[in-house]
């Protein structure tokens, strides 16, 4: 196969732009090859360029659900970076039910937190695992913890709650493995209690989502930085009008939002910067 290049690579580009909002540059071309290599082999094409003219032919969304699935394959492991996790603990979860005790009174506290690029799940149980350590069972609580992710191979593999040995060990110490994880086959699902504190479903979020309802705390970690600075004040823009007054977005350590939108104002707690809508 000869490697993708010209105006063969930049219809790829196109049209990966396009379905998912990542914009990738030419000298990317090795990653298309490699991410690609497998379906193009599935649908029995000689060539990306064949491929290309597959998915564009195709009058279903079939073909352009597999290209998003094999584009957006991520690095994600449970507890990934910790400090966000420390900060959702000490600071966003205890003032935040602090604030509505004070403003519902009695009754339960509605509590409800999207992790919007959620990939295969290990976000969205991490999330799960520190309000059921925090909450314990969630009695008094309304708990709404969505995951959303473009890919719906990951979808439903977060949906469904399982991970391999390599997985599990990664960002999960032993004791949490074992409270919060049963064995299943060669490795691990998560345990049906904590499975049900959450709810998965496929969104783009170049798309608008303002069907999802509002919320306190928004993780949308490492998924902007591949977009467009114009598809990120957009994004960021879209956040804003579904998140509470005095919610929290957390994004990406090597992200930055304030320069962006001045809809948002950084606040510090510790190692760790989120964000905040201006009053």
């Amino acid at each position: 196969m000869t490697a993708l290049a010209g105006e063969e690579l930049r219809a790829w580009l196109r049209y990966i732009h396009s379905i998912t909002g990542i914009h990738l540059d030419e000298s990317k071309s090795y990653l298309i090859e490699n991410r690609l290599s497998g379906l193009r082999e599935a649908e029995g094409c000689a060539t990306l360029g064949e491929l290309y003219y597959r998915v564009r032919s195709d009058r279903g969304t079939t073909l352009r659900r597999k290209v998003i699935d094999a584009i957006t394959t991520g690095e994600t492991y449970f507890f990934r970076d910790q400090n966000p996790f420390e900060l959702l603990r000490h600071k966003l979860l205890p003032e935040l039910i602090d604030r509505r005790s004070r403003e519902l009174g009695p009754g339960a506290v509605p509590l409800r937190i999207w992790s919007a690029a959620c990939s295969t799940g290990q976000e969205v149980y991490s999330i799960a695992i520190v309000l059921r350590e925090l909450l314990d069972d969630g009695s008094g609580y309304r708990i709404r913890l969505l995951g959303t992710d473009i890919s719906d191979q990951a979808v439903s593999r977060a949906s469904y709650g399982t991970f391999s040995n390599f997985e599990v060990e990664r960002g999960l110490s032993g004791d949490k493995r074992d409270r919060h994880f049963a064995r299943h086959g060669d490795g691990w699902r998560v345990r049906d209690e904590l499975r049900a504190m959450a709810v998965f479903r496929t969104m783009n979020l170049m798309e608008d989502f303002a069907c999802l309802g509002r919320f306190d705390i928004i993780f949308c970690r490492n998924i902007a930085i591949y977009f467009k600075e114009e598809d990120r004040v957009a994004l960021f823009k879209r956040i804003a009008r579904v998140m509470e007054p005095d919610g929290a977005l957390v994004i990406g350590s090597m992200e930055a939002v304030a320069t962006l939108c001045p809809e948002f104002e950084p606040k510090r707690y510790h190692r760790t910067v989120f964000y905040a809508l201006r009053t």
